[in-house]
């Protein structure tokens, strides 16, 4: 029986030093919480020259807040999320939530989700739904990506060998958020498909997040420009007035739409694509009854 090719596992305190040693040796991988990655590696599904591991970077585990947006770093871990920012980002917050166990959340982090791209990562949608941007760094420079572009397949971003995600920048929340998640439990699986909605008054737009219903983490676009249209119509936005059955369906079949799942143990591909319209058509109920309470709210305080 061969033994496994040798792998170099490094420490680095400083980003810089990371860079390094992900510029110097090709295939080098980054490692966050490791949640994704060392299971991989203890399977034998990949075996990179060198791993590298962030977690004694100290500017990596910061989360800020500045000009509405919050900047979170790489390491910050979902336990921290859910915790932290339950304010300002109502919606990851809640998605954090649900990520596997607490031992999970609390080594578990965004910065790895977007690593390893999986299509069933339960932050995905939300940061979709948020139009969050992705930062990346190398020894060559750095750059954003609107998240919506970072996605390219399976597992795959638009992330160069030699680049971290440093961070993630996600708008503050203007309007109530909403992550829906079908599973055979609520937490401890990777979900069967998921869905994320966020409400944007001030542009009059309801941003968009479908999970594990697809090749990759991806909007859904006809939906968003279907219900942005029924709100503005109706001018819904100002009046606070209740959602039509009709267009809450409508935008659960767009939604369904939006979605190219597969068969696979997890469930079918009719049952996802069914599972996305109701998840969609109760994410978008939800976000709306929040955004009426808070008039009927605002008008009893000042009664």
């Amino acid at each position: 029986m061969s033994r496994p090719a040798a792998m170099d596992f490094l420490l680095p305190d400083r980003l810089d030093e990371a860079l390094h040693a992900m510029a110097a040796r090709a295939g080098t991988v980054p490692v966050a919480g490791g949640t994704d990655v060392m299971v991989r590696l203890a399977r034998g599904l990949e075996r990179p020259p060198a791993a590298v591991d962030l977690t004694r970077i100290p500017g990596l585990a910061r989360w800020e807040r500045s000009a509405g947006r919050v900047r979170i770093g790489a390491t910050v871990p979902y336990t921290r999320i859910a915790g932290e920012l339950a304010g300002p980002l109502p919606g990851l917050a809640a998605a954090a939530r649900t990520v596997g166990s607490r031992q999970i959340r609390n080594r578990g982090t965004v910065g790895g989700a977007l690593g390893t791209a999986s299509a069933g990562g339960d932050v995905h949608p939300v940061l979709l739904a948020c139009d969050a941007e992705v930062e990346l760094v190398s020894a060559r420079g750095t750059r954003r990506v609107p998240v919506r572009e970072f996605y390219t397949g399976p597992g795959r971003t638009v992330r160069a060998p030699d680049e971290l995600v440093r961070a993630v920048l996600v708008p503050e929340a203007e309007g109530p958020q909403s992550y829906a998640k079908a599973g055979r439990r609520g937490a401890l699986v990777v979900a069967t498909c998921s869905f994320a909605v966020a409400l944007w008054p001030s542009r009059g737009r309801v941003g968009t997040g479908i999970g594990a219903a697809a090749d990759r983490p991806l909007p859904a676009c006809e939906a968003e420009r279907f219900v942005a249209g029924e709100l503005a119509e109706r001018r819904l936005w100002r009046s606070r007035g209740p959602l039509p059955d009709s267009v809450l369906a409508r935008f659960g079949e767009l939604a369904a739409a939006a979605a190219s799942p597969a068969d696979d143990v997890r469930g079918s591909s009719a049952y996802r694509r069914h599972a996305v319209a109701v998840l969609a058509r109760r994410a978008l109920g939800w976000v709306w009854d929040d955004y009426r309470a808070d008039r009927t709210a605002k008008e009893a305080a000042c009664a």
